[in-house]
C-alpha cells in the first residue's frame, strides 16, 4: 500500500441489531471473488475491534479514484433498518471503538481525514449511512 491519505468508513449493509464477525465478512468477500476480507479493521455491535487485512495491505474497499491503495478503512457491523433501509445504526460500543481507531491509525500515518464510502466521487450508495466527514471534522 502506498502511505494512506486517508480513512474511510463503511457499513456492512447488514439489519439493525443482527451481529457479525471479520470472519463473517471475509466468507462473503471470498465468495464475490476477494482473495480475503477487504477492510482493514471490523467493528462489532459491542464495539469488539477484529482485523481484517493488515494496514500495510492494499484494502479492498474502494476502488474508485484508486482508494483501495491510498486508504485504510474501517466497517461497522449494521447501516440498515429492519426493513433494509439505510439506516445509521452505530451502537454507543461502535461510536467509541471507531474514534479508538481513529485515533490509534493516526497516531502511525498522522491527521489522515476521515470520510464515508458514499463521499468517495463515483459511489452510489449510502454507505456508511451517516456523515462521517460530519461526525469526525473536529475529531
Amino acid at each position: 500500500m502506498n502511505r494512506p491519505e486517508k480513512i474511510i468508513i463503511h457499513c456492512s449493509a447488514t439489519k439493525e441489531g443482527r451481529d457479525f464477525t471479520a470472519a463473517d465478512i471475509d466468507r462473503w468477500h471470498r465468495a464475490r471473488g476477494f482473495l480475503r476480507i477487504g477492510y482493514h479493521y471490523v467493528v462489532r455491535l459491542d464495539g469488539t475491534v477484529e482485523p481484517g487485512r493488515a494496514e500495510s495491505e492494499t484494502g479492498a474497499h474502494c476502488p474508485q479514484q484508486g482508494m483501495n491503495r491510498r486508504s485504510v478503512s474501517i466497517c461497522y457491523i449494521g447501516g440498515l433498518d429492519s426493513c433494509g433501509t439505510p439506516k445509521d445504526t452505530r451502537t454507543s460500543g461502535q461510536k467509541r471503538s471507531i474514534l479508538a481507531l481513529i485515533a490509534s491509525i493516526r497516531s502511525r500515518h498522522g491527521h489522515l481525514p476521515v470520510c464515508g464510502h458514499r463521499d468517495i466521487p463515483g459511489v452510489a450508495k449510502a454507505c456508511p449511512c451517516f456523515s462521517a466527514i460530519a461526525e469526525y471534522a473536529s475529531v
